[in-house]
């Protein structure tokens, strides 16, 4: 295997059960691709477990799909045409974002509402940084320091310039994020799963003032949603997974990734989670991220505790909304069977914070 196969993401074969009628869809492709369609193939992506991602190809032009997943009856859980809108404003102003090609909501192509967007060939970096791709410390710095840049520039968006001041509900949005995760949390609960009460509770108190500052933000920005470039694994060429993404207050954004962000000197029990290598020589420290991004957008962060804290409790909901899936028997992948080790995990970081918190 080549030290690019290794780096880019690979289509593979598409999974059973999950194939699309080539035939129709090569038939409803044509009047946007032309004869390109002939020798149109298909292939899926790998991983996730929300929206099903699949590649086109004829010769050398490159196309992803997105649809919802199988069997899905949630329309606004998988809403393609809101996906679709949110790529088509930032065409405009935010150069990151995949190109949108064609939105289909004809139910008889496929059975549901999809869309075809640009292909972004890259590195894409997960939980370790990939044999062959050898970076100094100070390279680490400058990589990690890219990815909030890039967040930045995002949050910095003008609304108006992009179409979308009228997306979304700003107003009141950290008070709906925090009661509306705590339900879920609750309405999930195991057994076996930590009691958040206090966490929720110091949420609620905590809670600052609206900042008044409103942006686009992705609400799943993390490493591996981000793709570098080949030719300078520095540089950021493209951001995926806007299905979350919304308008409100950038902090948010900010705390949310930092909930993934375990360094160096964190507790193993929060390090061992880790979902990128925030933790290697040269990474960053969450202070000196803060700090930066404050820097380069001009937005006051003087509540961090709160937003992180609070990043690092919607990460535990989510995870017990999936474990309480497998709990119930709704599903068997095993792969969840040790979400709630997590969920602890993330339990006792919260505390860590709530404890070393001035607020």
């Amino acid at each position: 295997m080549s030290l690019l196969d290794q780096l880019v993401d690979q289509a593979q074969t598409v999974r059973e059960g999950e194939e699309l009628d080539l035939y129709v869809l090569r038939e409803h492709l044509r009047p946007v691709l032309g004869t390109l369609v002939d020798n149109l193939q298909v292939k899926q992506f790998p991983g996730g477990y929300s929206n099903l991602t699949y590649l086109l190809n004829s010769g050398d032009q490159k196309w992803v799909l997105r649809r919802p997943p199988f069997g899905s009856k949630v329309k606004s859980a998988h809403d393609m045409g809101r996906e679709f809108r949110i790529l088509t404003a930032l065409e405009k102003v935010f150069p990151y974002a995949p190109k949108p090609v064609h939105f289909c909501d004809d139910q008889a192509v496929l059975g549901c509402d999809f869309y075809l967007m640009s292909y972004i060939e890259g590195l894409v970096i997960r939980r370790e940084y990939p044999q062959g791709l050898n970076l100094s410390p100070a390279q680490v710095r400058q990589q990690f320091f890219a990815l909030f840049d890039v967040l930045g520039e995002l949050h910095s968006v003008d609304l108006q310039a992009a179409g979308l001041n009228d997306f979304g509900k700003p107003e009141g949005y950290v008070t709906r994020q925090v009661d509306g995760w705590s339900k879920r949390y609750v309405a999930a609960q195991t057994q076996d799963a930590p009691d958040f009460e206090p966490v929720m509770a110091w949420l609620r108190d905590k809670m600052p003032a609206e900042s008044g500052v409103v942006g686009i933000i992705h609400n799943d920005y993390k490493l591996d949603n981000v793709i570098w470039s080949l030719d300078d694994p520095m540089k950021v060429i493209g951001v995926l997974d806007w299905e979350m993404a919304t308008v409100g207050d950038p902090l948010m954004d900010l705390g949310c990734t930092l909930g993934y962000w375990a360094e160096a000197d964190d507790p193993e029990f929060f390090r061992q989670y880790r979902a990128m290598p925030s933790d290697a020589p040269g990474a960053p420290t969450r202070a000196e991220i803060v700090a930066r991004f404050s820097e380069r957008t001009g937005i006051a962060v003087d509540n961090i505790d709160f937003y992180f804290c609070f990043g690092l409790f919607r990460l535990a909901g989510i995870g017990q909304q999936i474990y309480y899936r497998y709990a119930q028997g709704l599903t068997k992948d095993q792969r969840f069977a040790r979400l709630i080790d997590k969920v602890h995990s993330l339990r006792q970081m919260c505390e860590l914070v709530i404890s070393r918190s001035r607020l």
